[in-house]
C-alpha cells in the first residue's frame, strides 16, 4: 500500500499544499512547530478520518476558515483510488473515488496506517483507557463488521448508563438493553482476543530480535468479563446472565460495571509486569514490538503492508531499536518520518529516499 500524494487546504498552518511522495522513506525535517506533525496528522487523518491528537476536528481547520480538506491518491495490490474528506461545521464528509461514503465506517480501511508517537509508550504505561483506544483504533480500521459493533455497543451503553441514574429501573427495559449489550459485547471480545493473540504472535518474534534472545515479551488481553465459550451466541448467553447478575450493583452505582468497555491489556517480560516493574528502555522495546506487530497484523488480514508513520521517535530510541524501526521492513513498508535533525537517523538507510525541509508551512524538497 503506498500514499502516492496528498494535496490539503485550509489544514492546520497549511493554506495550500501538493506534495507526491517516494515509494520507500520520507523524512520531514525541520524545528519544533513549523507543521511536520500536521503532515503526519493530515495522512493519519486521510486513513481513519480522525486526528491522533485531538478529538476536536474544527481545530484541525485553519483560523478564519470553514472547511478544511484533505485529498489523496494510494495504490493497492488491487488499484489506484483518490481519496478525499473534508472537515466543516456540517461534520466530515468522506469520499472513495469521488463517491461520497454514506458512513464514515465504510470509508476507513482504504488506506490503513501504523502510528508510532512518543505518546505511544503510553500504551504500555498509560491508563486502560489508552489501552482500549489502541485497540479500537487497531482492529476498527481491518474490520468495517467490529467498528459497527463499536459503535453500536457504545450507542446501547450510553442508553443504559442514563436509564440507570434515574433509579426507576423496568425489569423489561433494563433486559431489553442488556441483550442489545450482550450481543454487540460478544462479538468486540472475541475480536479483540483475535487481534491481542496475533499481535502477541508478532510481537515475541520481534521483541526477541530486538533484545538478543534474551527477553519473551508476552501480550495479554485481560477482559473485564471472565468467560469460557469462544463461540459467539455462547459468549452472548454468558455475558447476559452477567449482566442480569450485577443488575443491583449497576442501579445501586447508577453505570454499566461489566463489557469490554472495562477490558485492559497487560504486558510482561520475562513473566514480570512491564508497566510496573519494566525500564524505561524495556518499555520502548516494548511499545516499538506491539506497533511492528501491527504491520504484520494488518498484513495478514488485509493482504499488503501499511503506511508506517512515525512522529518524532527516533531521537527516543537507540541505534539498535532504530534499526529494527527503520530497516526491518524497509522494502516493504512506506514510512513517514518526523524529525528536528538528520543526525537522529543512521545514515546507511538514507540512499533511498526523499528528504522534505519544513519552515512555517513551507516546504522544500531536497534533490
Amino acid at each position: 500500500m503506498i500514499l502516492n500524494s496528498i494535496t490539503l487546504s485550509n489544514f492546520r498552518n497549511y493554506d495550500d499544499l501538493s506534495l507526491s511522495f517516494h515509494p520507500k522513506l520520507n523524512i520531514f525535517i525541520g524545528p519544533n512547530a513549523q507543521g511536520k506533525t500536521n503532515l503526519l496528522e493530515a495522512i493519519y487523518f486521510l486513513s481513519l478520518a480522525k486526528s491522533h491528537r485531538t478529538s476536536k476536528d474544527k481545530e484541525l481547520i485553519q483560523f478564519n476558515q470553514e472547511e478544511a480538506f484533505i485529498n489523496g491518491q494510494i495504490t493497492t495490490s488491487s488499484s489506484n483510488l483518490p481519496l478525499s474528506i473534508s472537515i466543516g461545521k456540517g461534520g466530515k464528509r468522506a469520499k472513495v473515488n469521488h463517491l461520497e461514503s454514506a458512513k464514515l465506517s465504510q470509508y476507513i480501511g482504504h488506506l490503513n496506517t501504523v502510528l508510532f508517537a512518543p505518546e505511544d509508550l503510553n500504551i504500555v504505561k498509560g491508563s486502560p483507557q489508552v489501552r482500549r483506544k489502541f485497540l479500537n483504533m487497531e482492529c476498527g480500521q481491518i474490520s468495517k463488521v467490529y467498528l459497527s459493533n463499536l459503535s453500536s455497543y457504545n450507542k446501547v451503553l450510553a442508553q443504559k448508563n442514563q436509564y440507570l441514574k434515574t433509579r426507576q429501573v423496568d425489569s423489561l427495559m433494563i433486559e431489553v438493553l442488556n441483550e442489545q449489550l450482550a450481543e454487540h459485547a460478544s462479538r468486540i471480545i472475541l475480536k479483540r482476543e483475535q487481534f491481542i493473540n496475533t499481535i502477541e504472535k508478532h510481537a515475541l518474534k520481534i521483541h526477541s530480535d530486538i533484545s538478543n534472545g534474551k527477553e519473551d515479551l508476552r501480550v495479554i488481553y485481560k477482559p473485564n468479563i471472565k468467560y469460557e465459550h469462544k463461540d459467539s451466541e455462547e459468549l452472548e448467553k454468558e455475558i447476559l446472565d452477567l449482566l442480569m447478575d450485577n443488575l443491583e450493583k449497576e442501579i445501586e452505582r447508577g453505570t454499566s460495571l461489566v463489557g469490554p468497555h472495562r477490558d485492559d491489556i497487560a504486558f510482561t517480560i520475562n513473566d514480570f509486569d512491564v508497566q510496573t516493574y519494566g525500564s524505561q528502555g524495556q518499555q520502548r522495546s516494548t511499545a516499538l514490538s506491539v506497533k511492528l506487530a501491527e504491520l504484520e497484523l494488518i498484513k495478514e488480514e488485509v493482504g499488503e503492508y501499511p503506511v508506517l508513520l512515525l512522529d518524532d521517535v527516533l531521537s527516543e530510541l537507540d541505534e539498535v531499536r532504530q534499526a529494527h524501526l527503520l530497516t526491518s521492513k524497509r522494502d516493504r513498508v512506506q514510512t513517514f518520518v518526523t524529525t528536528t535533525s538528520i543526525s537522529d537517523i543512521n545514515h546507511a538507510i538514507m540512499d533511498d529516499m526523499q528528504l522534505y525541509e519544513i519552515e512555517n508551512g513551507r516546504i522544500k524538497i531536497e534533490e
